[in-house]
């Protein structure tokens, strides 16, 4: 069978598992369809189709098809980050900026203590740590892990239960909006190599001064030329960043952080992202399954995961707890802010992917983080709905 063929039998496997999973099994309450894809994405791979079905997981998911497959994942994500990086409005962040400032220090610096104290129990045992990590970067790794939220499954969540454009949705929004520059900022910091520090420099200059002449002409341009300029704008900083050391995930982020959201009309940056997500991200997915090898035993994975999230979850309901004793929030909003902001999929999975490929985590760390944030990420929607119910209900009688 050709290369082609079999190619086509890996994206019919990859769109047809997890859509069968989410329909026949009515999932989307505790677990929309983005959720089931990563489950899938595990399943599919060497940790357990490769496991059980050794010649089968072979022959469809052979080196050529996986090449394939890595390309249209790197382009996927490289899109779907810099999304993000657009829809951030540091404006209203600036606006609300002391209000924001201390749910942000909070709601992400409790979680990052809580999962560096983890890390570093980690750290005391062999297997976790990847062979090119130095000690303060793996622990700062995943304590960042801890903390993130990602700010695009988020925002897709919110909409389901209709407080997106709410006062409370656009509050966490801006919440959410710090922690995705905040995590930016520290993989740049880990990724920071000082035998390429001349590189990495010349790349954060260079990026700051061809950013600030492609904002003047951006602007100028009509909205379906940015579209496409903006295409060409990610692939060149994707290069650049991965050239200087960085990466080209903090490259696609810094693209997208540097235009604005109001370039674009919403409508459409919302169908985009629904359509990345729908035709392209699975493969991401795969690709992301396909990393997910038991190194030290899948009972030490799991038991991991366990520790990881339940310092990620008290550390953010502890963190919005104390934020919303300083700036005395109504009774009852601490505990769903911190619940929508525990929400993680997608960008800590990003994130961790950047972590393994630098070699920072291992296979086996980077498993136990993605259990973690499909947890997480399944945990957010049984959790608030009944806590937003009896808000709204207090706000009636109010």
């Amino acid at each position: 069978m050709s290369t082609t063929e079999t190619f086509l039998i890996a994206l019919t496997i990859i769109y047809t598992v997890p859509y069968f999973i989410w329909r026949l099994g009515k999932t989307d309450y505790f677990a929309p369809l983005v959720v089931v894809q990563i489950l899938t994405g595990v399943l599919l791979g060497p940790g357990v189709m490769g496991r059980w079905f050794p010649d089968y997981f072979a022959f469809v998911f052979n080196d050529a098809v996986i090449q394939s497959l890595t390309g249209l994942a790197w382009w996927a994500v490289m899109i779907f980050v810099w999304i993000a990086g657009t829809e951030l409005n540091l404006q209203k962040v600036w606006t609300n900026r002391l209000e924001s400032g201390i749910t942000a220090l909070f709601a992400l610096g409790v979680p990052l203590l809580f999962g560096c104290l983890t890390a570093a129990g980690m750290s005391l045992f062999e297997g976790w740590i990847g062979p090119k990590a130095m000690t303060w970067q793996f622990i700062l790794g995943i304590g960042m892990s801890c903390a993130v939220t990602a700010l695009p499954i988020l925002i897709l969540l919110m909409e389901k239960m209709t407080i997106l454009r709410k006062p409370i949705g656009q509050r966490i929004l801006r919440y959410a909006s710090i922690d995705d520059i905040a995590v930016w900022a520290v993989l740049a910091l880990i990724l920071m190599d000082w035998q390429r520090a001349s590189k990495q420099l010349t790349f954060l200059l260079g990026f700051s001064l061809l950013g600030y002449g492609f904002r003047k002409i951006a602007v100028r341009l009509p909205e379906a030329d940015r579209w496409y300029v903006g295409m060409i704008w990610l692939a060149a900083c994707g290069f650049c960043a991965d050239w200087s050391g960085l990466h080209f995930m903090v490259g696609a982020f810094l693209a997208g952080l540097i235009l604005d959201g109001d370039w674009f009309d919403q409508q459409q940056m919302d169908a985009l992202r629904h359509h990345v997500l729908l035709i392209i991200m699975p493969v991401f997915f795969l690709s992301t399954g396909l990393k997910t090898h038991w190194g030290v035993g899948g009972t030490a994975v799991f038991i991991a995961a366990a520790v990881l999230l339940i310092a990620s979850i008290a550390g953010k309901l502890i963190g919005t707890w104390l934020a919303g004793k300083i700036l005395h929030w109504p009774k009852g909003e601490a505990a769903l802010i911190g619940w929508l902001l525990q929400t993680k999929a997608l960008i800590m999975i990003i994130f961790a992917n950047v972590l393994l490929d630098k070699q920072i985590i291992t296979n086996a760390t980077f498993a136990a983080l993605l259990f973690m944030a499909i947890a997480s990420t399944m945990l957010t929607v049984p959790m608030v709905t009944p806590r937003l119910k009896r808000l709204e209900a207090t706000a009636s009688e109010s």
